[in-house]
Formats: structure tokens, C-alpha cells, sequence
């Protein structure tokens, strides 16, 4: 039986890998300060004798060192996220997303773990303005989050070359999906829209809604991850992927099939006006990934195309915040 360590754990993203890699039979380790995360999310596993739960912080080097012990894989999904809350605050990003970041390598490192899968991020790729996304090919960042998640890769990368640790990175293109937080300063557009339209109020698009994204719904990120871990494939590792679905939707898009889906619940929901705002700062105009990488080195093949993975989440919403 495998043991892995999730950081980040009781977050969206990773409650998510948590829930699925216990439901497999694997020993899962969780890592978690709850300053994003909820306690909530992970509850249900407290009983489970696969799950155990260390309340810590990636910044404090002594709980890094709790957590990988006897752990094979880190899934590293702990990180401070959001463009605009790094601009207002990049101290606390960089603490925890660059020394909390090595201080896991390290830790990683000194306890023989096999492999450390990351999440990275499509923020990396900056003012670069080709499309699709390629993972060789990047622009100079545009906040100091994207700052930070580019350092991460450069981390991984000196420390597989330097010591021999294997380090696959995610680059994770807008992943929406059940569990996602609605609430605070810093929500994910897709939940704080859904939210938004069940209460009857008018989201806001930032811009006029032509900027377009790449939204991955949370099974594909699940079956990155699950590849990243288990691939036999010695050219796939040490390297990084595009995490997406290869497809991308304007933000008027999307908040129409909102409204389609969440009306089929509550009919008055497609009568809901929009209201556009400024752009926001830090904002790219378009994403677009190719997954060819991560399709021909790891046979990664999309369940959930964005309104598959729309529907699913919709219903999840309306049957927990209701």
C-alpha cells in the first residue's frame, strides 16, 4: 500500500486527490495550515485508518519533515493562489509558494520520497501571446504570483538534475469543480458566479467578456495527477505539463451556460442581468493549452470537456449551498 502526501489537502484541488487516492486503497498524508483550506472538506476521512491529518505549515521546515516521512510520492497542491492577492500582498506569496515550495523539496529530498509532483501553474506563461499554450514557450511574468510558480519550476527542475529527485510540474489552466470556495476576496470566477446567480444578483465580468480561458474541470486535473504519480515512462518525468482540456471559453460563454444549467434548477436565473466592469490587472486576454505533451508522455485523455464539467459542478453547488 502506497503512501502519499497531499500538501495542501483540505483545499479544493487537493480534498479532491485526497478523497480519490483514499477511495483506491493508498495511505494518504495530509498537510494543511486551513488558511485556505476547510477543515469540512476532509472530515469525512478522519475515521478512515489510510488518513491522517497534520495541522502545519509548509513555511515551518520541522512540519515539512513530519509530514514526508515514510512518504513515496508528494502531491504538492499547498500554495497561496490568485494574481490580485499577490499584487496587494507579495510578501506572504512568496513565503509560502517559493520557501514553503523548497523547504518541501528539501524535505522531500532528505527523505528518499520517489517522485514530487507540483502544482504549477498556466500563470507562467506571462505576456507570452501565442496560442495554443506550449510548454517550452514562455513570457516574462505579469504579477508576482506567476513569479512564483515559475520559480517553482526552476526549483524542480536543479533539484532533479543536482539530486536525482524525480519532480513532474502541472501547470493547472482555471480549474473549477464541486468544493471550490465561493466566498472570500480572492473566489474562482465559476463559484462566485454561481453563487451570484443562485442569490439572484448580477455577476461581474471584468472587461467586456471576450477574454477567454481554459477551464479544467477537477477529474482531469485528478487524472494528471494520478499520471504524473504512476507513469513508468523514465522521458515523462522531470519536466512539466500543461493541465487542461485543450479548448477555451470567453467569459460571456460562460456565464450563459450558467445560466442554462443553474435555470434548470430555478427558471428565474436566466432572466439575471450581467454587469461589466474594468479589466483587472494582471490579467492575460486568452489561454489555451495544448495537452499534446501530456497526451503522447502520459496518455492523459480529458473526461470532461467544459460543459460536462459545468453540469456536474452546477449540481454540486445547488445541492451544497442551497
Amino acid at each position: 500500500m502506497k503512501k502519499i502526501l497531499i500538501t495542501g489537502g483540505a483545499g479544493f484541488i487537493g480534498s479532491n486527490l485526497t478523497e480519490y487516492f483514499l477511495n483506491k486503497g493508498y495511505k494518504v498524508v495530509v498537510l494543511d495550515n486551513f488558511a485556505t483550506g476547510f477543515r469540512h472538506n476532509i472530515e469525512q476521512h478522519f475515521d478512515n485508518p489510510n488518513f491522517t491529518l497534520i495541522e502545519g505549515d509548509i513555511r515551518n521546515t520541522e512540519d515539512c519533515v513530519k509530514a514526508v516521512q515514510g512518504v513515496e510520492y508528494v502531491l504538492h497542491q499547498a500554495a497561496l493562489g490568485s494574481v490580485p492577492r499577490s499584487i496587494k500582498d507579495p510578501q506572504t506569496s512568496n513565503e509560502v509558494n517559493v520557501s514553503g515550495f523548497l523547504n518541501m523539496l528539501v524535505a522531500a529530498r532528505d527523505a528518499g520520497v520517489k517522485r514530487f509532483i507540483y502544482a504549477a501553474s498556466s500563470s507562467t506563461y506571462g505576456d507570452s501571446e501565442s496560442l495554443p499554450k506550449v510548454e517550452d514557450k514562455i513570457g516574462k511574468p505579469l504579477s508576482p504570483y506567476a513569479i512564483t510558480k515559475y520559480v517553482n519550476e526552476l526549483y524542480a527542475d536543479i533539484f532533479s538534475k543536482i539530486y536525482g529527485i524525480e519532480t513532474i510540474g502541472l501547470r493547472y489552466f482555471n480549474v473549477f469543480g464541486r468544493r471550490q470556495d465561493p466566498n472570500g476576496a480572492y473566489a474562482a470566477v465559476i463559484p462566485l458566479f454561481v453563487k451570484k446567480l443562485m442569490n439572484h444578483e448580477s455577476p461581474v465580468i471584468n472587461g467586456a467578456g471576450d477574454y477567454s480561458r481554459d477551464f479544467t474541470y477537477i477529474d482531469n486535473v485528478i487524472q494528471m495527477n494520478e499520471l504524473a504519480m504512476t507513469t513508468t515512462n523514465a522521458e515523462a518525468v522531470n519536466t512539466v505539463y500543461n493541465t487542461a482540456v485543450g479548448d477555451r471559453t470567453t467569459l460571456n460563454q460562460l456565464v450563459g451556460y450558467l445560466k442554462e444549467f443553474l435555470s434548470e434548477y430555478d427558471p428565474e436565473i436566466a432572466k439575471v442581468e450581467v454587469i461589466h466592469g474594468p479589466n483587472r490587472q494582471g490579467d492575460i486576454p486568452h489561454s489555451l493549452a495544448s495537452i499534446d505533451k501530456a497526451k503522447r508522455l502520459l496518455g492523459y485523455q480529458p473526461t470532461h470537456a467544459i460543459r460536462d464539467g459545468l453540469k456536474e459542478a452546477v449540481k454540486w453547488y445547488w445541492e451544497n449551498l442551497k
